[in-house]
């Protein structure tokens, strides 16, 4: 018997970057993309590769083209980490794997580096495998857990806990990452929430940048363990921004909707300015000049942002097609449910 999981990449509504920092965020993932995992019994325990694990190529131009997109690193580590956390889950727990061993392979069309959580995407769909072949249950909760500690402890990814919240939950989820809760029990309190489909959202990403979150995130935590006050202020604000984005989508206040979303971004720029890329702030700010709210998805390569009909639509794909950028609609993965979670 086959195996098949996926996940999707995310996009953070509001909120980041304080979800590693004890703040709120609202995140969404779209199935637009998808990370696929298939995992069947072999003799042995085997991990294959895809694209971006290719070690030959045509000339040097394609090896310079596919480490542009993919980075050094494919996506082999993740699997291999995945299977030694879960090892590590099942130690912890007393669970006794009875299976035998298994071969896992993984494809992705999620553009890669570019802040849609498409690394953690893998892990996702790997957990979720291994999970069900082995028949044993673990909550949403704890798989968001789980896959940040792959990231974080097993590869030495500085990361937060919404990417992998949002692709547990398959759902638009409001997270406060409360202080008190996550030092008590390793996680926050996540609801999932309704993103009105009269809302027009869009998601943008370059076509010819990859890179990687690891420079933000190091700078930021560094600033936040010295108590910045700026950072700690703009830690502060961005919880408040969620607060207000929450009642927006309630009561579809549109305007209210791309007013948070721009300031969500302007005040990453008080606080970050110095890793926000000439190109990724060029993103931002053509859309703008198209007359859409926009801010980064993640930690940059790729944004989200409100638009007010069909034709400013086009114009932010005509307008930022000519600067590499791909401009899309998302459809939101709703996981069947309306203002219900599944279970934490």
């Amino acid at each position: 018997m086959i195996i098949r999981s996926s996940a999707y990449p995310r996009a953070a509504l509001v909120g980041n970057p304080s979800d590693g920092y004890f703040g709120k965020t609202i995140a969404f993932v779209f199935d637009n993309y998808q990370a696929q995992v298939q995992l069947y019994e072999t003799p042995e325990l085997k991990f294959l590769p895809s694209t971006r694990d290719y070690t030959e190529f045509k000339n040097l131009e394609d090896l310079d083209n596919k480490v542009d997109t993919y980075g050094y690193y494919g996506g082999i580590r993740l699997l291999k980490a995945a299977a030694r956390q879960f090892y590590h889950y099942c130690k912890k727990h007393g669970a006794s794997p009875e299976k035998s061993n298994f071969t896992i392979r993984y494809e992705s069309d999620i553009p890669n580096r570019l802040g849609l959580a498409g690394s953690s995407a893998i892990i996702t769909a790997a957990m979720r495998a291994m999970f069900k072949y082995y028949d044993l249950q673990i909550s949403n909760a704890e798989l968001a857990n789980l896959v940040l500690a792959t990231e974080r402890d097993e590869l030495s990814i500085p990361a937060g806990l919404q990417d992998r919240v949002a692709q547990a939950f398959n759902h638009p989820v409001f997270m406060d990452f409360n202080r008190d809760l996550m030092e008590e029990r390793g996680y926050g309190d996540y609801r999932c929430i309704d993103i009105p489909s009269g809302i027009n959202l869009f998601v943008g990403y370059r076509t010819d940048l990859a890179e990687g979150s690891e420079i933000l995130h190091s700078r930021l935590r560094s600033d936040y363990n010295a108590k910045v006050p700026a950072v700690l202020d703009a830690m502060e604000e961005w919880a408040e921004l969620t607060e207000k984005m929450t009642s927006a989508l309630q009561q579809r206040d549109h305007s209210a909707i791309a007013r948070i979303i721009d300031r969500n971004f302007d005040l990453r720029c008080e606080v970050c300015a110095s890793s926000i890329s000439e190109k990724n702030m060029r993103m931002v700010t053509l859309a703008r000049e198209c007359g859409a709210s926009a801010k980064f998805t993640g930690s940059g390569g790729a944004i989200i942002g409100t638009f007010e009909d069909d034709a400013m639509f086009e114009r932010l794909q005509t307008t930022l097609k000519q600067y590499d950028v791909e401009i899309i609609r998302p459809r939101i993965v709703t996981n069947g449910v309306n203002s219900v979670c599944p279970e934490q």
